[in-house]
């Protein structure tokens, strides 16, 4: 049985329709999605949810308010996290910058 796990990624100015792609295993199927604001991201979500993922990762560009409205968007779906709060390549946290 294949694994569908999936990964979004912020950063300005992404669409995910341009911005994705899927990398295939054995054991996983990972479908990566590029987004550009935390609303963005709920949505992007629920649509992967709906295709069958069974776990959704986030990339450090998400603070802990992004975290919590992935996991409000997608109710019982394993949420996870790679995280600064204070993130190198912003130069403060994600909240800041994508919870418009």
């Amino acid at each position: 049985m294949v694994a569908k796990v999936a990964f979004i990624y912020l950063a300005g100015g992404l669409d995910p329709e341009k911005q994705n792609g899927i990398i295939q295993s054995k054991n996983i199927e990972l479908k990566i999605v590029g987004v550009s604001s935390y609303d963005q991201a709920c949505e992007v979500a629920k649509t992967l949810v709906q295709a069958g993922a069974e776990s959704i990762l986030l990339c450090a560009g998400f603070g802990y308010r992004g975290t919590a409205m992935i996991k409000e968007a997608v109710p019982g779906i394993p949420v996870g996290s790679a995280r600064f709060d204070y993130h190198p390549g912003l130069g403060q946290s994600g909240d800041a910058v994508f919870n418009k």
